[in-house]
């Protein structure tokens, strides 16, 4: 309880300082014959460079160091060690002085040069001090840049992916009813059969709206009530042929992707044959990748290939989601037929 009352840094802090005093008595009791008022200074000096070590921190945060040049943090690193270095070495051996403790070891020394050690030895327990503020500062800074970039991708990319589905649906809707108003005049108890399907596939899109993928299985749904609705339309000259492997229908895809190319092949290929054509969707494992094919009557022009918004929003979006792990290809399969085909890796379904 109160480990988690006590911030990182005052633990660190303790931890570090109370690490100093075992070290120090460890190597004074194995190597030598200390007196009781060794401990005492030695517990005095801890506290002191605690402090000051708390001190300089406050230096440290006052002017801004962190936040400098590296150039500049380097310079303020070696200043303020050697500075608070200095402090240490005047308080310890003051210490002593208040104390009478005058070690065997130091009687051959004046009192000048038991500053200059005293000085000297802080100086490397400030400088580890330090060093390792600094170093803790630095990774924890890459840190949080790294994790606020991520941050920021994400964000980004839940954004694109929001705009490229704001722009499916409504580009979907103007073609559905495309479709509904050739049927009004014709046959009304066709188009209100016909809205039927479109009020399944908006509401089955705007659920497939709120998630990245959906099961092949819901977006096959989606397709089947979109041909059904174009099959009004196009009547015997529209002719759906579905190949799907059962092992592929629990595959996750991105949401109405499938349907956008089911209605790029309408819109570019049956509807501008004069005697319709054939749809086919098929769906397999290859080489452990699950590929997502659909071929349809008619031909790819040139300027088709890498134009059109159903083709770019599809490569935008797997580029999103599964960055250079996914590949979308549009040919023409023979004479008379044009192929699109989707290359995803294969997702262990638990």
């Amino acid at each position: 309880m109160f480990l988690k009352s006590v911030s990182r840094y005052w633990l660190f802090q303790i931890i570090g300082w109370v690490t100093s005093i075992l070290m120090s008595v460890f190597f004074v009791t194995t190597f030598g014959n200390p007196v009781p008022l060794y401990f005492v200074s030695l517990v005095l000096g801890v506290i002191c460079g605690l402090l000051l070590s708390h001190l300089m921190r406050m230096f440290i945060h006052r002017m801004h160091v962190l936040s400098r040049p590296i150039s500049k943090q380097v310079l303020y690193f070696f200043g303020l060690t050697l500075l608070f270095s200095i402090f240490y070495g005047i308080a310890a051996e003051s210490i002593d002085f208040l104390l009478h403790y005058n070690p065997d070891r130091l009687h051959k020394y004046s009192r000048g040069e038991r500053l200059f050690l005293s000085c000297f030895n802080a100086l490397w327990i400030f400088g580890i001090w330090n060093l390792i503020y600094y170093l803790y500062h630095y990774v924890e800074r890459n840190r949080k840049q790294e994790i606020d970039k991520l941050r920021l991708e994400a964000l980004v990319k839940s954004f694109e992916l929001k705009t490229i589905k704001s722009h499916i649906n409504p580009h979907f809707i103007f073609n559905a009813l495309n479709s509904i108003r050739a049927l009004v005049d014709e046959n009304p108890s066709r188009a209100r059969t016909a809205i039927t399907e479109l009020s399944n596939i908006l509401r089955s899109s705007l659920r497939a709206e709120q998630m990245e993928t959906v099961p092949l299985q819901q977006e096959l749904l989606i397709v089947k009530d979109y041909l059904a609705l174009e099959q009004m339309r196009f009547e015997e000259r529209l002719k759906i042929e579905m190949d799907i492997d059962p092992d592929t229908l629990h595959q996750p895809v991105p949401p109405m992707m499938l349907q956008t190319l089911v209605e790029n092949a309408i819109k570019h290929g049956i509807s501008k044959q004069i005697n319709g054509g054939f749809i086919r969707v098929k769906s397999l494992f290859v080489n452990n990748h699950h590929e997502i094919i659909v071929t349809n009557s008619g031909t790819l022009a040139a300027s088709e290939n890498n134009m059109g918004f159903g083709i770019k929003s599809t490569r935008d979006r797997l580029k999103l989601i599964y960055q250079d792990n996914a590949y979308f290809e549009i040919k023409n399969d023979t004479a008379d037929s044009v192929e699109s085909k989707l290359i995803m890796p294969v997702s262990e379904i638990l």
